[in-house]
């Protein structure tokens, strides 16, 4: 066993002592661009509930904090009705245009599953102009899953690109 001997009072052992320019909270920097709401509130719009610093779907508030809960919009009903999205999914290809109707059952079903637990991803829009299909979503995760999930589910080639600027991601699913 290594025994430190004379002075303890090092550069490595001031300097973790020094917190200065550190976040006092750990959540990402993402989510402290906007303060959070009161807690709880409830989305006016979809009904999502807001507690413990999250947004949560189909969960029943507890009958002493019904009267406490403030009454807002979520990120995502802000995000869809603006417009604004971090990710897009394109579908291309032959196979794209004779499954369309599968395509999107297959979509709808992915953001079914991902708003269950994380209300805040969703599906802002979805075009299609007769040779691609445009689907924008709230979140990066939901955009990589659709095209991972079309992958999955109809065969072809997902690729990624990540935008430097704002973050966005941008999926092709050509099949």
């Amino acid at each position: 066993m290594k025994q430190t001997t004379g002075n303890t009072t090092r550069k490595g052992l001031t300097r973790s002592l020094d917190r200065r320019g550190t976040r006092s909270d750990m959540s990402p920097p993402v989510a402290q661009k906007q303060r959070p709401p009161k807690d709880p509130s409830v989305c006016d719009v979809c009904g999502s509930i807001y507690t413990a610093k999250t947004w949560r779907r189909n969960r029943a508030l507890p009958a002493n904090l019904i009267n406490a809960a403030a009454w807002t919009i979520c990120p995502a009903c802000k995000q869809a009705k603006s417009g604004e999205y971090f990710g897009r999914v394109l579908v291309r290809g032959s196979n794209a245009s004779s499954n369309l109707q599968a395509i999107r059952a297959r979509i709808a079903n992915v953001e079914r599953r991902a708003e269950f637990t994380q209300p805040e991803r969703r599906i802002v829009s979805s075009k299609w102009d007769g040779a691609t299909l445009e689907v924008l979503t709230t979140s990066q995760k939901l955009a990589h899953r659709i095209a991972r999930e079309l992958q999955k589910a109809f065969g072809g080639r997902a690729r990624y690109n990540w935008s430097d600027q704002d973050g966005a991601l941008t999926a092709v699913w050509e099949a």
